[in-house]
């Protein structure tokens, strides 16, 4: 029995030894298709993986008075940029795109081109500065654009040569066996050397050129060796010598207005007005409260049109320059709501007539606030009316009105 059990554990162990063989090469075989497959895989997505996008540069933008040219910002592509007539460059001209996603150079700029800055006047001138051209003033004896021809006999053309007061003897000295001959300020040397003569430069002339510099606000008076700027009537110099100021005739007392008118300053003058409540109609009636204001009599109870018309009319006089810049802002209304009273909970703006209405728009700048605004420039002198009413509403229902009737006095200079 014993020798039986022995034959019969042999027999289980060599079945268990090839039944592990069989199961370590199974797995040998599994593994190794695992690898295989791995490596399919890993072949696979090698392949299927797509190329990164290039690398790309903030976007640019053209300099102000310039232009750009290139739209593409991606690695190693060029951007170039180039400034407008009357600007010169500044910075760089060609930006490129590198990898690590900045640009080279730097960023441009565009100048004024300064007509001066070369220094065109020879021989000692002096180069005054326009827009887009220069001209230059020239030492005695020296003459042409850029004073490189010795004097000639003809004088430039913005000297006064009718006038004594205008040409005056040059002040000449001998050095080194040579006549050194010179003007004071102001002045020109015309002619040559042994007959020139001084003639008087008219920096009103010089300086009216189109684009030159603007010596006065108003009138340039040429003097002799000088200049002195002159204002219209009503108006004063300043003390910069050039500006102009209007005088307010009314607060200096020298109007001429009447009793029982008021004077309003105007540019280079005044005015003497009578405000004056319009006559009633129907149901409508107006009382003067005030100068400048006038309010609607108590409504009947069924009279709609009535309680339609303003109930408020003002009176407002604007003073304005000529060829004001637009949009200028002229007049706000707004509304306040009286001691135990609700206020509206809503307005509406509008022009109500008035000539030239085009020039206008009203538009709201807050919840209880209208703004009348310039958007078409005026050129004076002239006069403009304008009518403006405000709409007060409750719940949406009407409540009443107020009109604003301005005047503006345009003025004939732009100061």
């Amino acid at each position: 029995q014993s020798c039986l059990s022995r034959q019969q554990l042999l027999a289980a162990i060599r079945q268990m030894q090839q039944l592990l063989k069989g199961q370590e090469t199974r797995f040998s075989e599994g593994l190794r298709a695992v690898r295989s497959r791995l490596s399919t895989i890993h072949a696979s997505l090698a392949k299927a993986t797509p190329e990164l996008p290039a690398a790309s540069c903030p976007a640019l933008r053209a300099p102000e008075d310039g232009r750009k040219f290139g739209t593409k910002y991606l690695v190693d592509h060029e951007v170039h940029f180039a400034c407008d007539p009357g600007f010169q460059l500044l910075g760089s001209s060609t930006r490129m795109c590198q990898a690590n996603g900045s640009w080279t150079g730097q960023e441009p700029r565009c100048a004024e081109i300064s007509e001066c800055s070369s220094s065109p006047c020879q021989n000692g001138g002096t180069c005054l500065e326009g827009l887009k051209h220069f001209k230059c003033l020239c030492p005695p004896q020296w003459t042409g654009t850029t004073c490189q021809y010795q004097a000639q006999t003809a004088p430039p053309t913005w000297s006064v040569t009718d006038d004594l007061a205008f040409s005056r003897q040059p002040r000449c000295a001998q050095i080194a066996q040579t006549q050194q001959c010179s003007c004071d300020p102001g002045f020109h040397m015309s002619g040559t050397a042994s007959n020139g003569i001084c003639q008087d430069l008219n920096e009103c002339e010089v300086y009216q050129q189109e684009g030159g510099p603007r010596l006065c606000a108003h009138a340039c008076v040429n003097i002799p060796g000088s200049f002195r700027c002159s204002c219209p009537t009503g108006y004063v110099l300043l003390g910069d010598g050039k500006s102009c100021e209007d005088i307010d005739e009314c607060s200096l007392s020298q109007d001429n207005c009447t009793s029982g008118t008021t004077c309003i300053n105007t540019g280079g003058g005044f005015q003497c007005i009578t405000p004056q409540c319009p006559p009633a109609a129907g149901n409508v009636s107006y009382v003067k409260t005030s100068t400048f204001q006038c309010e609607r009599n108590p409504c009947p109870m069924e009279s709609r049109s009535c309680h339609q018309a303003p109930k408020t009319i003002s009176f407002h006089y604007l003073s304005l320059p000529s060829k004001l810049q637009t949009p200028a802002p002229l007049f706000r209304m707004a509304t306040a709501a009286a001691p135990g009273r609700p206020g509206p909970d809503s307005l509406r703006f509008g022009i109500a007539g008035g000539n030239n209405r085009g020039h206008f728009v009203v538009q709201r700048s807050d919840r209880h606030t209208g703004e009348l605004l310039l958007v078409q420039s005026l050129q004076g002198p002239r006069t403009i009316h304008v009518d403006v009413d405000m709409a007060e509403y409750l719940d949406r229902v009407f409540q009443t009105k107020h009109l604003s009737k301005i005047t503006l006095f345009v003025s004939a200079y732009e100061f």
